[in-house]
């Protein structure tokens, strides 16, 4: 009794002195494999394409992979838009295109103690993950840059109709000008904060519904 009174008054002044606020438990990182040459790391908005593997920590039981559950193939996410478990937003940056990690997961940055299928609430997670490939994600700088043709640092509606053209023949689509058009107003009624006529750097970077 004594000895849970102590413990309690240590974690209630440790909350006054930083401020009410526990930290926020962190993923461990370890890296298994990195490869020689890293040429880009990845950052929050990049899409990712990875294989894993996940395992209770508490008794070591497989609960899903991606090379032998479904259909067998690698899966794409995007980092750092809360896609994923916050454990893997944060155990996956600064990765390179080849490297294997081991990420071992609190529950308050897994499922939490809820649990999820064959995840039993409150429960500590271990993933192998291997980073495949890294492409610009759909609100990145990199491809705000592709679509500005001027580089005047704003959007017109023909430069995001081009794109849209561009996307559409890239995915085996024949154009379709009527309803590019349409999608195209669609865009700037929902990403023309200002309604100047443009989409800035800004509200293309800080939007997230049609682009």
């Amino acid at each position: 009794m004594i000895l849970f009174s102590l413990c309690s008054l240590l974690a209630s002044l440790f909350v006054l002195v930083t401020g009410g606020k526990l930290p926020e438990p962190e993923v461990k990182i370890e890296v298994i494999h990195k490869p020689f040459m890293c040429h880009r790391k990845s950052k929050n908005g990049d899409m990712l394409l990875v294989h894993y593997e996940g395992f209770l920590e508490s008794n070591g039981t497989m609960f899903h992979s991606s090379r032998k559950h479904g259909d067998k193939n690698p899966v794409w996410l995007t980092l750092g838009i809360r896609e994923v478990l916050k454990g893997w937003d944060k155990g996956l940056q600064n990765m390179c295109t080849g490297e294997r990690r081991k990420l071992t997961v609190p529950p308050s940055l897994a499922y939490g103690k809820e649990g999820k299928g064959k995840i039993p609430p409150g429960s500590t997670l271990i993933f192998d993950i291997e980073l495949m490939e890294i492409r610009n994600g759909p609100r990145s700088h990199e491809s705000f840059r592709d679509m500005d043709l001027n580089d005047d640092w704003k959007l017109s509606r023909l430069e995001v109709k081009e794109y849209l053209k561009k996307e559409f023949e890239k995915h085996g689509y024949s154009p379709n000008d009527t309803h590019h058009e349409v999608m195209v107003d669609d865009i700037f009624k929902n990403e023309d904060e200002d309604k100047d006529g443009f989409i800035s750097a800004r509200e293309f970077t800080y939007q997230h519904d049609e682009l």
